[in-house]
């Protein structure tokens, strides 16, 4: 499998929510994922949770675009100051491709604040390595309930301070 390396991230345009609704439907995604919508088939919350993502000017959230053009996901900073937090989503197809990594990399050149937290569940070896490539830092471990397994679960907590 290639290795892509060849991000770059752009504003979200309303084109792109469609690719992120494929995205997160996916089931492999959302098991990895873990802390996911309730119910990621519901169109009309997808839509909801966007809009809202979308209007909060405190967020900073783009689309990560690979190097032929296509939405590879997403990636975003949210929450107040002291509490800002990192996510992203990857599809799958891209996973294992230095994708993640590249986009969290680009994202957080752009988002000077710091400190940043990042949550993980802690069986998603490859988003904690991503993490971890790039600056964060392992300092505890929570249990959180997980719709996407209809379970608590481990997860892990990390910071970026520098």
């Amino acid at each position: 499998m290639e290795v892509l390396v060849d991000v770059t991230l752009r504003e979200v345009r309303d084109g792109d929510l469609a690719v992120f609704y494929a995205q997160m439907k996916d089931p492999e995604g959302v098991r990895m994922a873990a802390f996911t919508a309730k119910d990621p088939s519901d169109r009309a919350a997808f839509d909801a949770h966007w809009a809202r993502v979308r209007r909060d000017p405190g967020n900073v959230t783009r689309t990560v675009v690979g190097g032929g053009g296509e939405v590879v996901g997403h990636a975003a900073v949210y929450g107040p100051p002291e509490e800002r937090e990192v996510t992203y989503w990857i599809g799958r197809e891209y996973w294992g491709r230095g994708a993640a990594t590249a986009a969290l990399r680009e994202l957080l050149a752009v988002v000077p604040d710091r400190p940043l937290h990042a949550r993980a569940a802690a069986d998603n070896g490859g988003s904690l390595r991503v993490l971890q490539k790039c600056g964060f830092v392992v300092v505890g471990n929570d249990r959180g309930f997980a719709n996407a397994r209809g379970e608590e679960i481990d997860e892990v907590v990390l910071t970026l301070t520098g």
